[in-house]
């Protein structure tokens, strides 16, 4: 493991001043990057964490934001925000590539080598930007098997990996159905594991504020769905050499 250096990025992006989480691993050189996309309440510590673990691992990390700088606890609240979003595929993508420019701006990231890691609105917003075209090594979306406008997908150049539980009602057999149906007939390197009895959410830690019904944190399904992400990385970005 490496010293990892870290600091605040403000950029804009819809309409709002987002403030991103950056983390660096030691040295000096370019090294190969990821963008990692929060859950719909926001940018909160366990992605900080997130950005942390990878920057030790010689990755250069950003953890972008949604709302602002905002972390939004109430479910009402963020539903209100998160629903047009996702039902908006160009706002998804505003966001996303405010912040891939961001993180390939950064002098230590390899701008040729970045990956895309997204946990619910975030993981819709990182395949909005496989389907957008964006120059991407890998793309990694749990709990969000959104599938996009018609043909769109073809545009996907990377291996996709998704995660989802068995039991997730917001994203039910149908829509993990409906997903893999999309990349198939794009001709997508994708994969799709369904862990046994977990929720939606069940990768994010326990919260002290109201959840919606449907999501549970699941400790054992959540430590594989992390290794899972390093192994996608490994193949596809590998942070050594």
């Amino acid at each position: 493991m490496t010293a990892v250096t870290t600091r605040t990025v403000a950029y804009p992006a819809d309409g709002l001043t987002m403030v991103g989480h950056l983390a660096l691993p030691s040295g000096a050189g370019r090294r190969p990057a990821v963008l990692i996309g929060p859950e719909g309440m926001g940018l909160s510590d366990v992605e900080r964490g997130r950005a942390d673990a990878l920057a030790e691992l010689g990755y250069v990390a950003l953890a972008f934001d949604l709302h602002g700088g905002r972390y939004l606890d109430d479910p009402g609240e963020m539903l209100d925000r998160c629903m047009p979003l996702l039902a908006d595929p160009d706002r998804m993508r505003d966001i996303g590539r405010a912040a891939l420019d961001v993180l390939r701006a950064e002098p230590r990231a390899d701008p040729d080598r970045i990956a895309a890691v997204g946990y619910g609105t975030g993981g819709a917003i990182a395949l909005e930007l496989g389907r957008l075209g964006a120059d991407l090594r890998a793309i990694a979306t749990v709990n969000a098997l959104t599938t996009g406008r018609p043909g769109e997908a073809a545009r996907i150049g990377c291996p996709v990996w998704a995660g989802v539980g068995s039991q997730d009602p917001i994203m039910p057999a149908a829509q993990r159905d409906a997903f893999a149906a999309e990349m198939q007939a794009a001709g997508v390197d994708w994969r799709l594991v369904v862990y046994g009895g977990a929720l939606h959410a069940f990768h994010h830690p326990p919260v002290d504020h109201p959840t919606p019904p449907g999501v549970g944190h699941h400790p054992r399904h959540a430590r594989r769905a992390w290794r899972d992400v390093l192994d996608l990385l490994a193949e596809c970005l590998p942070a050594a050499g």
